[in-house]
């Protein structure tokens, strides 16, 4: 049975299996096994009959700003939904926080447009540039996009949708 929870030490290999194979393909940046113990509890993970089939973290920049990072589904299982349903359950922590604004660097900006985000300059966030951009290898040569979400929007979309009056099929 599928689960989505918050991840925890025994999740670390798995995690650090799927980080490296993305990876290597170039689509996401590596994080080094000891990072991945260090900031577990940034991550929420799915899992169905123990196996660990996607993660993405939640890590918070200010009182009022977060970025989803390292969000990926095991080879093999794309397209089933698990990579929303994680991005839907980081989006979840990060207003039960408080956090207003959630931000993501990608290489699929369709997958963040459907989810709600818009894209942005990566000048919007100079505290991530500072901290994680200027040492990356791709710096001078990025091809991901800055992707934001107001949390404040999705909520107003979530309210919206549940007060939309039910269609007659005929």
């Amino acid at each position: 049975m599928l689960a989505i929870r918050k991840a925890e030490l025994r999740d670390v290999p798995g995690l650090f299996k799927m980080v490296r194979h993305y990876a290597r393909q170039r689509v996401m940046l590596p994080r080094p096994l000891a990072e991945l113990y260090e900031n577990i509890r940034e991550f929420t993970v799915a899992e169905d009959n123990g196996e660990l089939l996607g993660c993405g973290a939640l890590k918070f920049y200010s009182a009022d700003l977060g970025e989803i990072r390292s969000l990926c589904v095991a080879p093999g299982v794309e397209n089933r939904g698990l990579g929303r349903a994680l991005s839907e359950q980081i989006l979840d922590e990060a207003e039960r926080y408080g956090l207003k604004t959630v931000f993501t660097l990608t290489v699929v900006p369709g997958f963040f447009g459907k989810l709600g985000f818009r894209e942005v300059p990566h000048e919007h966030f100079p505290t991530k540039v500072w901290r994680d951009c200027l040492p990356c290898p791709k710096y001078s040569r990025c091809d991901e996009k800055a992707m934001l979400l107001e949390l404040a929007q999705r909520a107003a979309s979530a309210a919206e949708s549940r007060l939309e009056p039910a269609r007659v099929l005929a």
